[in-house]
C-alpha cells in the first residue's frame, strides 16, 4: 500500500475509499428479456441493429466479433456507429466476405464497419466495410479526425493504430498511424485542446502512453511517444501499490524506438522508470480527465479504473485509483468504457461470470444496466448517442450490435435508491 510518505507529490482525494467500503453493484433488479438476448431495468427496451452476416450496402455482410465502438453524429443529423471486429486470420475461411482489394493485409480478417442511423426512429439507413486486413481491432476511440481502430497484435506488420472517416461509404486503404507505437493496443482518445493521444497496452506487465504532438498541424507525425511515469517511483506497479485518498504526480518519458520490430516498447518504456499497468483496455476522454480502465489489475484481479487529471502545463499531471473491484459481484473485468452526457462511467464487462454492463455515479457508486441473458459472452463496444438518449453495446460472441433506450435519467436515481453499504 502505498502511503504519502513514500515520497511521491501527493494530494489527497475526496473518493477516499468511497468505492471499496460503500459501493456494490447492486442498482436494483434487472427484468429478464423472455427472448433472452439483454436483461434491462424496468421501463428499459433494446432493439437488435445488426447481425453478423447481415447483407451490407456495399454488398459485403456484416463481419463476427463487434468490438469496441463510438458514435458520431453525421452533418446530416444522422448518427454513425464506428464498430471494430476482433478477427484475425482464421476467420476468412469461415464464411466471412473474401478480402477486398484494399485490404491493409489480405490474409487478416479484422477490420472497421460503419453503420449509419436515423437519429430519432433509430432505424439502420446504410452500412458498409470501412478498414480491413488488419488483426484483432479490439477498441480504439474517437478523435476530431472520425475513429481511430487499434490492433491487439504485434504480428508482422501489424501493431498499429488506424485512422478511420466517418464519412467513407466504401471500404478504403488504411491510414496507420506509426507515429502512436507498435505495441498490443487496446484504445485511444484524445484531449481535443491539445490534440494529444492517450492509448493502452493490453499485457499484464504493460504501460500507459501518450503520443504529444510537437506540430498541430501534423498531429499524427511531428511528436513523440511517451510513457507515464509516477514522480520520485520509477516503475511503480499501480495494479498491487496504489490506494484511494492519493493523487500521485505524474511525468512522462520518451519512447526511443516507437516503431520496433520486435514487442519491445514497453521494456523501453520499464528502462526509463515508466509505471506499470496490469491489461490496460477501456480509456476515455472527458473534461480534462483522462479515465483509464485495468480489466485484470488491483488486489483481487477483477479491475481498476484510473483517473489522469490533465495539468496542461498549470502543474503536472496527476493519477488518481477511482475504483478498484473488490471482487467479480462489483466489477467483474471491466474492458470498454464511456462517459454519459449526465455524468456516470459505463462500463461493458469481460469476465468469467455473468456479463454485465455497469454503471458507476459520479460519488462511485454501481448499478446494473444490462446483462447479457443470451451466453457469457463478452459485452463491448459501450458508447452513447451524443444526445443521450441512446445507449449502444455490442454482443461479442453472438455477433449483435444493439440499441438500448429509456429513462436515462433514472439510471442515477436508481444507484442512489439501491446501493447499500456492505454489511
Amino acid at each position: 500500500m502505498l502511503k504519502a510518505a513514500a515520497g511521491a507529490a501527493v494530494v489527497a482525494s475526496p473518493l477516499a475509499f468511497l468505492f471499496r467500503r460503500e459501493a456494490r453493484a447492486d442498482g436494483g433488479p434487472l427484468v429478464a428479456d423472455p427472448a433472452r438476448v439483454l436483461d434491462l431495468p424496468p421501463g428499459f427496451r433494446y432493439r437488435i441493429l445488426q447481425r453478423t452476416f447481415d447483407p451490407m450496402s456495399d454488398g459485403y455482410t456484416v463481419p463476427g466479433r463487434p468490438d469496441g465502438m463510438a458514435c458520431f453524429k453525421a452533418p446530416g443529423g444522422e448518427l454513425v456507429l464506428m464498430r471494430n471486429h476482433e478477427l484475425d486470420h482464421g476467420f476468412l475461411e469461415a464464411g466471412y466476405s473474401a478480402s477486398p482489394p484494399e485490404a491493409y493485409d489480405a490474409q487478416a480478417a479484422g477490420g472497421v464497419t460503419r453503420l449509419v442511423l436515423d437519429s430519432k426512429s433509430l432505424d439502420p439507413l446504410a452500412s458498409n466495410r470501412v478498414l480491413a486486413g488488419t488483426l484483432r481491432n479490439c477498441a480504439g476511440g474517437s478523435s476530431p479526425w472520425g475513429w481511430l481502430s487499434c490492433e491487439e497484435s504485434v504480428e508482422t506488420r501489424h501493431g498499429y493504430v488506424f485512422r478511420c472517416r466517418t464519412d467513407a461509404t466504401r471500404v478504403a486503404p488504411a491510414e496507420r498511424i506509426p507515429g502512436y507505437g507498435r505495441f498490443r493496443h487496446e484504445a485511444a482518445c484524445i484531449d481535443p485542446q491539445t490534440l494529444t493521444a492517450y492509448l493502452t497496452e493490453d499485457q499484464t506487465d504493460g504501460c500507459f502512453y501518450r503520443y504529444q504532438p510537437s506540430d498541430p498541424n501534423r498531429p499524427h507525425t511531428s511528436g513523440h511517444l511517451q510513457a507515464l511515469r509516477l514522480k520520485d517511483l520509477p516503475r511503480f506497479d499501480t495494479s498491487r501499490d496504489l490506494d484511494h485518498g492519493l493523487r500521485l504526480a505524474v511525468d512522462w518519458v520518451n519512447v526511443p524506438d516507437p516503431d520496433p520490430k520486435a514487442d519491445t516498447i514497453r521494456q523501453q518504456a520499464s528502462a526509463a522508470g515508466a509505471a506499470r499497468f496490469c491489461r490496460g483496455e477501456g480509456i476515455f476522454y472527458d473534461n480534462g480527465v483522462v479515465y483509464v480502465c485495468c480489466t485484470t489489475g488491483g488486489r483481487q484481479g477483477s479491475g481498476q479504473v484510473f483517473k489522469l487529471s490533465l495539468g496542461r502545463g498549470a502543474g503536472p499531471d496527476q493519477l488518481e485509483l477511482f475504483v478498484e473491484s473488490p471482487g467479480p459481484s462489483v466489477l467483474d473485468m471491466p474492458d470498454n468504457i464511456c462517459m454519459t452526457p449526465w455524468g456516470d462511467l459505463l462500463l461493458a464487462e469481460d469476465g468469467s461470470g455473468e456479463q454485465l454492463v455497469r454503471g458507476i455515479t459520479p460519488e462511485g457508486r454501481v448499478y446494473d444496466l444490462a446483462r447479457n441473458a443470451r451466453s457469457k459472452s463478452e459485452l463491448a463496444g459501450i458508447c452513447c448517442s451524443p444526445d443521450g438518449n441512446a445507449i449502444f453495446v455490442n454482443m461479442q460472441i453472438d455477433g449483435l450490435t444493439l440499441a438500448i433506450t429509456g429513462p436515462m435519467a433514472e439510471l442515477s436515481r436508481r444507484a442512489k435508491h439501491f446501493a447499500r453499504r456492505p454489511s
